[in-house]
């Protein structure tokens, strides 16, 4: 803009321009009008070719054939030999290429993962992405401190609740594991409480042994009132990782696989090799070596009940090749995960990847284009799910509540990104440029401008938009600082009531449950 047509603008402090964005921020449009919804279509990034995808996936397949995936279980063998599967010596057990496509036809192309409240359920499949959490950290970055300490269980129940209200994370599957619970069975159904109780968007948890999964499923059914009712709208996932790369099944989760799908449980079907450790350093043969992985546990899958909800769990992992150590915020990890979203959507199946694995220990700028760089690529190449994606830190050893705030903010920049723009007549606007030229010179009070405040343009929940001078007025506060304040008031206020105390008192009853009651009832929600 010329410095004449700068000095006729209409001039305004920002401070008036504050408090219109505070109102805008806390109007809440209705859903079919916000500038970024759940599962917005996305592809548009396409990392590799279509011939490239091709000799991927015919690698994947020579390997499971000629290779072979070891330590079967019986199920699987019962179920795969009389169609042409074999043992061999080693004892592993090959896949015949006839078999793997046959389960690709038959396997679920979409499907829904309900919420406790079905208005948040999301299509897992199609062109569809989503944002949520997931992980196995051990330690919570305490903000006041600076310094870290180990999870609890109450930990898992707070994120859930943080998840709840932030809106552009579209499920909760557990982001630490409660390490002051030592038996596995207690953990396990405590995990799953934790979850459930937490929000009413999809959620999702791990198992240690099937014994736990069946018990899971029967307090899921009592909550619902009755038995059978989780199959009939699973509301919580499995993250499974059946595998211990290369190729060979993880017994006891092997097992509790079997249980998942006996019970009507969706499954993530994880693949977390690590390129350079326990898969090549070549990123091309990391990721063939993930999709025959994951393919072979979907052929297992799809062996014992046709069509079950499941996606394949794709999450190559990448190694400092100087130190061994995960790289988990690395551009090689940011264009792995991108391919295998590419290469789920290639074959059309429901895909998963985890992104938003930052090395940072704390939340600085190295966390910030870390997770930028690799949510974005995944969301872009079109992944179903991308898990991880907020929350955590220290190449996922870490979890942070403030990191959950703030990378919500940045989840809901990308989405925006990854709905593009509108080009048509009207967003055009070539007759409103001509009445503003011929009229105010400006666009500042065009219906049209206020009409897109809601629809087209996104305002973050904690990120700065001020003046120096406003932001210093305002307390000079940094993100995280923001966030903590953000933090605090959701834990205070938001106790998620879809569980009643009945029924909470009840499932103590009969269950091990090592999470203390959550109070108070009546709180009132706090909105994002």
């Amino acid at each position: 803009m010329s410095e004449a047509a700068l000095s006729e603008a209409p001039r305004r402090r920002r401070g008036g321009g504050r408090a219109g964005r505070i109102a805008v921020r806390e109007a809440v449009p209705q859903p079919d009008r916000r500038p970024v919804r759940p599962g917005l279509p996305a592809g548009r990034f396409r990392p590799l070719s279509a011939g490239d995808m091709q000799l991927v996936y015919d690698t994947a397949l020579s390997l499971l054939e000629d290779v072979g995936m070891g330590d079967p279980l019986d199920e699987f063998v019962e179920a795969a030999v009389p169609l042409g599967a074999w043992i061999d010596d080693a004892g592993r057990i090959r896949l015949p290429r006839s078999i793997v496509e046959r389960a690709i036809e038959t396997a679920a192309k979409e499907w829904i993962w309900h919420g406790f409240d079905d208005d948040r359920s999301v299509q897992v499949g199609g062109d569809h992405v989503y944002f949520g959490t997931a992980g196995a950290a051990v330690m919570i970055y305490d903000h006041v401190t600076g310094t870290f300490r180990d999870s609890v269980a109450q930990d898992v129940y707070d994120c859930g609740r943080l998840v709840d209200v932030l809106d552009n994370l579209h499920f909760y599957v557990r982001t630490v594991v409660a390490r002051d619970i030592v038996e596995a069975r207690h953990l396990d159904l405590t995990t799953a409480y934790a979850v459930m109780c937490s929000t009413t968007k999809p959620g999702g948890s791990s198992w240690f042994d099937p014994r736990w999964v069946y018990e899971s499923v029967e307090m899921f059914d009592f909550v619902l009132g009755g038995a059978g009712e989780f199959e009939k709208r699973p509301f919580i996932a499995a993250n499974n990782t059946f595998v211990v790369p290369p190729l060979r099944f993880a017994p006891d989760s092997a097992h509790c696989l079997v249980a998942q799908v006996r019970t009507g449980m969706p499954i993530n079907l994880l693949s977390a090799l690590q390129a350079g450790a326990t898969a090549p350093a070549a990123l091309a043969g990391a990721l063939a070596q993930a999709v025959a992985e994951c393919l072979g546990g979907l052929t297992f899958v799809n062996l014992l009940s046709p069509g079950h909800p499941c996606l394949l769990g794709l999450w190559p992992f990448v190694s400092d090749l100087r130190t061994g150590a995960m790289s988990g915020g690395s551009g090689e990890e940011g264009i792995l995960n991108a391919a295998a979203a590419e290469i789920g959507r290639w074959l059309g199946l429901p895909t998963g990847v985890a992104a938003g694995m930052t090395d940072s220990k704390v939340n600085d700028a190295q966390a910030g284009y870390e997770k930028g760089l690799n949510v974005g690529l995944a969301g872009h190449a079109g992944a179903n799910l991308v898990y991880e994606s907020a929350g955590m830190l220290a190449s996922l050893l870490a979890c942070s509540y403030e990191a959950l705030v703030i990378d919500n903010d940045m989840l809901g920049a990308i989405n925006r990104t990854v709905r593009g723009i509108e080009v048509n007549a009207d967003t055009l606007s070539a007759e409103l440029i001509a009445e503003v030229i011929a009229g105010p010179g400006h666009f500042l009070g065009s219906p049209q401008t206020l009409e897109l405040m809601e629809s087209e343009y996104l305002y973050p929940l904690v990120s700065n938009r001020d003046t120096p001078e406003d932001w210093t007025d305002a307390g000079s506060k940094a993100a995280h600082d923001v966030a903590h304040d953000h933090v605090n008031a959701v834990l205070e206020h938001h106790w998620p009531t879809h569980i009643s105390a009945a029924t909470d008192t009840a499932v103590r009853d009969a269950f091990p449950i090592h999470l203390p009651a959550q109070g108070p009832p009546t709180a009132a929600p706090v909105s994002s």
